[in-house]
Parts: structure tokens; C-alpha cells; sequence
């Protein structure tokens, strides 16, 4: 079962003029609604812009996509960027992932900006893989694990109490069977052996990859040297420890969304 952007009823946060001159698509990571952008969304750097933010399909309680394949969550989010004509595609984690998908199939040829994202299985902890695997013997029971201990993990953030409170009720809202479900899809896709980086280099697309010194991710030494020698892509570090950068780093991720939005130099 496919679904389809045009007939999706995405959970949407749309903020900015609507007859904007440009527009930015959000697309959150696992486990979180589309208001984990609200910090970024707010932002003066982009206040000219219209931002919409969406939930992806099967996350913090919405409704599920027939096909969890990072390829079909890439299809709906291309077909929505297109109807919404955005210039530029914001993706963190397991949404940068999307966006990454979106760009090396050819589905959104603009700008596209990755925050935290994990081009391959070895750029994700042991412990994500081990809990998709362990979903096979285990059923519902790892993802249930995966689902508290991402709860305790942002009270270890820099992230105001208030909206601690926020992440943590949207991570409630998961079901753990549908955790299961596309974590094992997603873990699938980041084990297939297709030199990511230099797809992503072949695609294209005008891209800012975006980690913190730690905390959020990573690339490979291969991964890294490819996309540094890509003309179009650029690699970013920002210092320190930051497990969500579009709340934590708010600031600084808008200026280079701001450099996305510009006309190439």
C-alpha cells in the first residue's frame, strides 16, 4: 500500500506569510512532531519565509503510512514539497535522512539542509541497531525500551524544562508496534551498501550538512572526505554537545537555512 502526498492528511505547522516569496519544509526526526521546530521556526533570520513543519507519517501518535521505507517517506514529503513549492528542505536525523532520500532519487532538486544526520549504519550507536534487531525475538518490547530511554535522554539536553515537557509527551505518543515497524525499516536502509555520500554529492542539490562536536551523530572519515571535496555541499561543525540542534542550536542552524534560502554564489 502506497500512499499519496495529495491525499495525506499530514499533521502541519505552518507559520509566515502563505503568499511568501519562499518557503521551508520540516521535516522532524523519530519520535517527534512537527513542533520540535518550533525554536527554529521562530527564528528572525527567517521570519520572511513561510515554515511549515510536518510530523512523519506513523510518529508522536499520527497516523501510519502503509510502507515505512525511508523511500516511501521520501516520496510524500517530495510530492508535498513540490505541491508547496518550498526552496528549501530542513530535515533532522531520521527527517535529514528523508530529505537526503528526497535529493538522491531525484524527487526535490532544491536546496536541502541535514541537521544530525547518519548516511550509514556505522554513523548510528550500537545500541539503535541492536534494538531494531532485537525487535524480531522480542516484538513490541525493545521499541518500548528505545521509547523510555529516548525519554530520559532529553532531560540530559539543554533544552528548557517546558519543552523537555513537550518532547516527552510526543514521545509518548508513539505505539511501540509501529516503533517497530520503522525502526526496522530505517535501520534496513542505513545497512545498504551504496557509497551514500557520493550519491549525495551526485544528486546535486545545494546541501549544509550540520552535526555538533557531540551528541547528535556523525559521518565516516570516507563519508566526510567525500562531501568536503563536493563543491555544492557543504560540512558543518558547530561546537559543543547538542542532541537537538534545531532547539539547542536554533540560532545557528536558521543562519545557514538563511544561506540555503539566498541565491547560489
Amino acid at each position: 500500500m502506497t500512499a499519496h502526498a495529495a491525499t495525506w492528511a499530514w499533521d502541519m505547522v505552518d507559520e509566515g506569510p502563505p503568499d511568501a516569496a519562499q518557503s521551508i519544509l520540516l521535516l522532524p526526526g523519530g519520535m517527534c512532531s512537527a513542533r520540535l521546530f518550533a525554536e527554529l521556526m521562530a527564528e528572525p533570520a527567517l521570519a520572511r519565509a513561510r515554515r511549515v513543519a510536518v510530523t512523519l507519517p506513523g510518529h508522536a501518535g499520527s497516523k501510519p503510512p502503509g510502507n515505512f521505507s525511508t523511500e516511501e517517506y521520501a516520496r510524500l514529503a517530495a510530492e508535498l514539497a513540490n505541491k508547496l513549492a518550498v526552496s528549501v528542505v530542513v530535515g533532522f536525523s531520521m527527517g535529514a535522512m528523508v530529505a537526503y532520500e528526497m535529493a538522491v532519487s531525484g524527487g526535490y532538486a532544491g536546496p536541502i539542509v541535514l541537521l544530525g544526520a547518519s548516511l550509514s549504519a556505522a554513523d548510528e550507536p550500537a545500541f539503535l541497531r541492536l534494538i531494531a534487531g532485537l525487535g524480531s525475538l522480542l516484538g513490541t518490547l525493545p521499541a518500548a525500551a528505545f521509547k523510555k530511554a529516548a525519554g530520559a535522554m532529553v532531560g540530559q539536553t539543554r533544552i528548557p524544562s517546558d519543552r523537555q515537557s513537550e518532547l516527552k509527551a510526543d514521545f509518548a505518543r508513539n505505539d511501540p508496534r509501529v516503533m517497530r515497524q520503522w525502526l526496522h525499516a530505517y535501520i534496513r536502509w542505513l545497512q545498504r551498501d551504496d557509497n551514500p555520500a557520493q550519491r549525495l554529492c551526485d544528486a546535486g542539490n545545494r546541501t549544509w550538512v550540520i552535526h555538533s562536536e557531540k551528541g547528535d551523530g556523525d559521518l565516516t572519515q570516507h563519508e566526510r572526505a567525500v562531501l568536503e571535496a563536493c563543491g555544492h555541499v557543504q560540512v558543518i561543525t558547530l561546537p559543543g554537545k547538542s542532541f537537538v540542534l534545531p532547539i539547542e542550536e536554533s540560532a545557528a542552524v536558521a543562519r545557514f537555512v538563511s544561506e540555503a534560502l539566498a541565491p547560489p554564489r
